[in-house]
């Protein structure tokens, strides 16, 4: 039970990845079946943040998208605030 937080964060880090991945193939082939920039935005809520936006840069996705670009780091930030907070109060 301890180990939850932990394989939950790989969870939706992993759920990031391979949906702004399926994302960025959909954009190629000019399909129907686009992931909502919605859902990408509540997966780095839900702690893909980090990995979404390295993925992001790595594969040039949405890297035009300014709500992407700052919206992901902010909520990156927010996130490291929290987790500090968290673990300062913890004690």
């Amino acid at each position: 039970m301890e180990h939850l937080p932990l394989i939950l964060f790989v969870a939706i880090s992993v759920i990031s990845v391979i949906t702004t991945v399926y994302d960025k193939i959909a954009a190629k082939i000019a399909t129907r079946h686009r992931v909502p920039e919605a859902t990408l935005l509540l997966l780095s809520i839900l702690g893909g943040s980090l990995p979404m936006y390295i993925t992001m840069q790595i594969i040039h996705h949405k890297t035009q998208h300014k709500k992407f670009m700052i919206g992901i780091p902010v909520i990156l930030a927010v996130q490291i605030v929290l987790m500090i907070l968290y673990f300062y109060f913890r004690k």
